[in-house]
This record gives C-alpha cells, sequence and structure tokens, in this order.
C-alpha cells in the first residue's frame, strides 16, 4: 500500500510541474512501455527510438483509427513529448535512464498525421 501512495505521490509532482499532459499520458506511457519491452526476446533498455515505435503500435492497437484524437486530447501532440513524459518519470524516480539517454532522442522521429491516419479513411 506504502509502494502504491509513494508512485500516486510522485505522479501528482510531475502533474503539478508538467500540467499539459493528463493523467492518461503517463499511464499510457509506461503501458506502452511494458508492451514494448514484453515484445523483446528478453527485457532489456529500449532506446527512445525503439519505444516510440513501441508506443505507436501500442496506441493503434488500444485506439486504432482514434488513436491521434486521443493522444492530443492527452496533451501529446508529437514524438518529443512522449520523451517529455518519459524524462519526468525519470526526475520523479519512476523510470530509470542510461547516461546516453536524452530528451532529443525523441525529436520527429514520426509524423503524428503519417503514423496514426494512414490507413484509415472514413468512407462516404
Amino acid at each position: 500500500m506504502e509502494e502504491k501512495q509513494s508512485y500516486l505521490r510522485k505522479i501528482e509532482k510531475i502533474l503539478a510541474r508538467h500540467a499539459q499532459y493528463k493523467l492518461e499520458a503517463y499511464h499510457f506511457l509506461l503501458a506502452a512501455l511494458h508492451h514494448t519491452v514484453a515484445a523483446l526476446s528478453k527485457p532489456r533498455h529500449v532506446s527512445g527510438k525503439e519505444l516510440l515505435e513501441g508506443i505507436r503500435d501500442y496506441a493503434l492497437e488500444q485506439y486504432g483509427p482514434l488513436a491521434r484524437t486521443v493522444l492530443n486530447y492527452w496533451g501529446i501532440h508529437e514524438t518529443l513529448d512522449f520523451g517529455k513524459i518519459v524524462f519526468a518519470l525519470v526526475e520523479a524516480g519512476i523510470l530509470r535512464k542510461q547516461a546516453e539517454d536524452k530528451l532529443e532522442d525523441f525529436a520527429n522521429i514520426f509524423d503524428f498525421k503519417e503514423a496514426f491516419d494512414k490507413g484509415y479513411k472514413i468512407s462516404d
């Protein structure tokens, strides 16, 4: 129970400092990280690019053609936003990073419109 309370306090502090993202964005990122690592042959550290690829796949799996809309609602509009969320979680002690990891690893990895809308056409 104490561990859960500690986690919730950390998340509350993150939300106070990074109000541009909704609570769901942090929970989604942690779930997407788990999804990404679980798909590996054995658990290991993943790069920013690998995590973003896993996030994209997980978002499409969870939300289909609404993925971009959901992410935008949570305040996520580009891949760098995921990096900001990751580093906020690192700063709070929820995630860890390697010495070579940097925020720029998450910049401009893919275009949201192309990544989440391609192949999803609404027919008349």
